[in-house]
């Protein structure tokens, strides 16, 4: 993975409440073993019609929201299963960092673990950003480094992530890699019990 320290890109607004990780990505797509091809599932029974044609009403399919790589929810995101698919599909369809008042347990966790970014900022900012996302584009600034969001216009808030984590994704690392770090030690420990 990349690491990722300061990122700015384009946010799409998702006011609804409680999304949960089968709206995020439905079950019957759930099939493959790969972390990639999720994307084009990605809020399917929102996204599209019965007919398989793109819902023009649904947030994401408005053509102010192309190439938005910012997702801001509203509270509760990710619940339900934990399918850690859910972040695959987001990450492949292009979004980097989400941001919400809060986040179910394990969504959050899985988010983290696949270099993805949860933002947890308070609900009067979400509704800052909601509005200024609200049938417009509009580009956001989130640095890791900081733990800040901002915005052209004077917005800035401030977030929380543990250490441990901003470290994992200020320099793209996920778990196995961080073991591998200590590659030469776990060479001389198997040689020691040989």
């Amino acid at each position: 993975m990349a690491g990722l320290t300061t990122f700015r890109g384009k946010a799409a607004g998702m006011d609804r409440v409680n999304v949960d990780t089968d709206q995020i990505i439905p079950k019957q797509f759930l099939k493959r073993i790969e972390k990639t091809g999720f994307g084009q599932y990605l809020f399917y029974d929102w996204r599209f019609k019965q007919d398989g044609s793109p819902n023009p009403d649904f947030e994401l399919n408005r053509p102010e929201n192309e190439g938005v790589s910012i997702l801001v929810a509203n509270e509760n995101f990710g619940c339900g299963s934990s399918r850690e698919h859910a972040p695959w599909a987001l990450l492949d369809y292009g979004f980097k960092v989400i941001i919400a008042p809060s986040f179910a347990d394990i969504f959050h966790q899985n988010c983290l673990k696949n270099g993805m970014l949860p933002v947890v900022l308070k609900e009067q900012e979400i509704k800052y950003l909601l509005d200024k996302t609200k049938n417009q584009s509009h580009e956001l600034t989130v640095s890791i480094e900081s733990k800040t969001v901002t915005d052209a216009d004077g917005f800035s808030a401030s977030f929380e992530i543990h250490p441990y984590w901003q470290n994992m994704l200020m320099n793209g690392w996920d778990e196995i890699e961080l073991t591998l770090q200590m590659e030469d030690s776990i060479k001389k420990y198997e040689e020691s019990v040989q």
